[in-house]
């Protein structure tokens, strides 16, 4: 009864917001926040054919969770090429990757708003046999739609921090609705596991996505070109930065006295205009990768404020200094892609949505308490050679050790595979 009146209460909200849907993606579209070529999505409205035969839909939030499901993509695709894939997601920019990263044979349309008519629309269209949702978005009407229609549900590398877990709490009907309709619930790790427990789920094991993937990729001949312009100097890569960190990582950069190039790839691209103004104002040398400034000998930092070419980056660096964990409330950002490319990563302390990946990379990981601390670790590494190849060599070794994430994943989800 407690479910049947959650279910109810909140198919008839969601309903109501329906009507206003429309104009909020219009608003959204017009700040930059929506594709306005393809708001037909989010209301449900297919701009591709269904190709005829099985279909599997994973679905991600943005960027990270995207990437760290393109694995199991392709080895659907390899390892079952009669099923079509559609992957779905909610931000521009996880579009934008997912067109030049999905293997042939793999869709993508942004995921529909969870109101009952788009959600209907965008099921009947796509009919999918089986729905895999990655990390934390749990749509009601999308996945209790979909297991009406008959297709099977997988919750994987399922992440739920505490204050999501509050919220559920509040509405104990419907996650229990929700999470019971699952086939398959494999966690990121053991907290989120007690969080979903507690709310009703029958967790199946345990399995990090993120953890999963080869080294990110490069184009060679970019690679080539700047490894020439910057010659000799040692390059720090300080990656998935945000606002106050650029800052904070250069002064520590420049306190070492040791003139290295620093390259910052900002976490959201469209900050790197006003990050260059902001960084000229302290009378650094910089250049712009989005306006076309060449890297010279007088570079101090390279602002990377491309999408997709963190690979790039990370080969041209000799340090990584990971983003995200220089400021609390952000949690931090994986590690393992600097590790996967024998790159020494130095961090902060706030890491509280990677506590396990940052543990396990031991030697291959330099915390720093503080921005004083920062400036210690880098001059270290960047005045010595061999202690930057034990440090990377250790990251890389860390790394290595999650190779079987994705067997194990697949050994689990291929009885559910249409």
């Amino acid at each position: 009864m407690r479910q049947a009146l959650s279910l109810s209460f909140y198919r008839g909200a969601t309903a109501l917001l329906g009507f206003a849907v429309p104009s909020i993606l219009r608003g959204r579209a017009r700040r930059g926040k929506e594709d306005p070529a393809r708001l037909g999505e989010r209301l449900g409205r297919a701009t591709r054919a269904r190709p005829a035969g099985p279909l599997v839909w994973l679905h991600g939030a943005s960027v990270g969770e995207t990437v760290s499901f393109l694995p199991v993509v392709e080895r659907l695709r390899r390892e079952r090429p009669d099923i079509t894939v559609l992957v779905t997601s909610g931000t521009a920019t996880s579009a934008d990757l997912l067109a030049r990263r999905l293997p042939a044979g793999a869709l993508h349309q942004y995921i529909p708003v969870d109101t009952p008519a788009a959600a209907a629309r965008f099921l009947d269209h796509w009919r999918p046999d089986l729905a895999v949702f990655v990390e934390s978005e749990l749509w009601p009407n999308l996945l209790l739609g979909a297991k009406a229609r008959g297709a099977k549900l997988a919750l994987v590398s399922a992440r739920m921090t505490q204050d999501s877990a509050r919220g559920w709490r509040r509405f104990p009907g419907l996650a229990g609705a929700v999470l019971g309709a699952f086939d398959l619930i494999l966690p990121q790790d053991v907290r989120t596991g007690v969080r979903l427990k507690e709310l009703g789920a029958l967790v199946d094991g345990y399995a990090n996505l993120k953890l999963v993937g080869e080294a990110l990729p490069a184009d060679p001949a970019e690679l080539a070109r700047l490894k020439t312009a910057i010659g000799d100097r040692l390059t720090v890569t300080a990656a998935s930065t945000h606002p106050g960190e650029d800052a904070l990582i250069a002064d520590a950069v420049e306190a070492t006295g040791r003139y290295p190039l620093l390259v910052i790839v900002p976490r959201h691209p469209v900050r790197g205009p006003a990050l260059a103004t902001s960084l000229r104002a302290h009378n650094r040398t910089l250049a712009l990768r989005s306006a076309g400034e060449p890297v010279t000998p007088d570079t101090d930092i390279y602002i990377a404020d491309t999408l997709g070419e963190l690979g790039l980056f990370f080969r041209l660096g000799d340090i990584a200094v990971m983003g995200g964990s220089f400021l609390p409330d952000i949690g931090g950002h994986n590690p393992l892609e600097a590790a996967r490319l024998d790159l020494p990563v130095v961090h902060g302390e706030y890491y509280a949505n990677w506590i396990d990946i940052y543990g396990a990379l031991g030697e291959g990981g330099v915390g720093c308490a503080d921005p004083a601390g920062l400036t210690v670790a880098l001059d270290r590494l960047l005045g010595d050679a061999e202690a930057r190849r034990l440090v990377g060599s250790a990251a890389r070794a860390a790394a290595d050790k999650e190779a079987g994430v994705l067997d194990r994943l697949w050994a689990q989800l291929e009885p559910l595979l249409p």
